[in-house]
């Protein structure tokens, strides 16, 4: 590899926060841009899986540190923003990852479950982005914003569970690109991570349902994510090699999404 490309995706001196990265989607971006060079905060709601992980990273040579938090919760929000700035200085890299699910039909499906899935995956999105934002990207014209999305996000599904985490997942979507056309003044670029089917503690119910190979079959790769499927992505959104992308989900799928529709 060229040194002009090896320094292309270079995050030295980068500072990135990272939501919902104890575990799964969101430990695998945290790896990608500290093996990359990037200084890492992880927030979450369990200290315990924090330092778990932490200590993952820490073993390959990333500079890594937690936080524990609910970012359900607004004042939590703004409580990560104050440390994120006191302990890193600033907020280069904002990756939007925590998110949850909650399974039944629409009929049946209770209001308090809505709205937790909501203020999660959307409700959160929009005030960590207006925290670090306004707080260090805006007033610096300089910042990368990446959200995790999902290729339920892209199209409507028969699944009879889902209906609030394909809406808060669409709307993560438009969100994405929204922004993007808002922030691009300041330098901000900001765009989405659609990833699909990747064992993960939030999947495995739907994974065991419906059968990991059954799954398969509906990608043209014929496989699952795995531990490093989202990395690349992650870090093209995240170094200087993206720097003209802004506003974009990148469906992480197999192919699933361009053969039975999304995007």
């Amino acid at each position: 590899m060229s040194t002009v490309v090896q320094q292309l995706f270079d995050l030295t001196g980068q500072h990135a926060l990272v939501t919902g990265g104890s575990r799964g989607l969101g430990l695998q971006i945290a790896e990608a841009l500290g093996e990359a060079g990037a200084k890492v905060l992880l927030t979450a709601r369990k200290a315990d899986e924090l330092e778990s992980a932490v200590a993952h990273l820490q073993d390959k040579g990333i500079d890594a540190r937690w936080v524990a938090a609910d970012m359900s919760r607004p004042e939590e929000i703004e409580r990560v923003a104050g440390e994120a700035l006191q302990r890193l200085g600033q907020v280069d890299i904002l990756v939007n990852n925590a998110g949850a699910t909650w399974g039944a039909p629409c009929e049946d499906y209770p209001l308090d479950a809505w709205d937790k899935v909501m203020n999660l995956n959307v409700r959160s999105i929009f005030l960590t982005c207006q925290q670090i934002g306004r707080r260090s990207m805006i007033p610096r014209r300089r910042g990368r914003i990446i959200n995790v999305a999902s290729i339920a996000g892209l199209s409507g599904s028969m699944d009879a569970q889902f209906i609030a985490y394909g809406a808060s997942k669409g709307a993560v979507v438009n969100f994405t690109r929204t922004l993007a056309g808002e922030w691009g003044r300041y330098g901000i670029n900001v765009n989405a991570l659609a990833p699909g089917f990747f064992p993960s503690k939030m999947t495995r119910a739907t994974i065991e349902q419906a059968g990991a190979e059954n799954l398969a079959k509906m990608a043209p790769l014929k496989r699952l994510g795995d531990d490093d499927d989202l990395k690349g992505a992650a870090l093209l959104f995240a170094s200087a090699a993206g720097k003209h992308i802004t506003g974009q989900i990148l469906a992480i799928d197999g192919g699933v999404s361009a053969v039975h529709g999304g995007g």
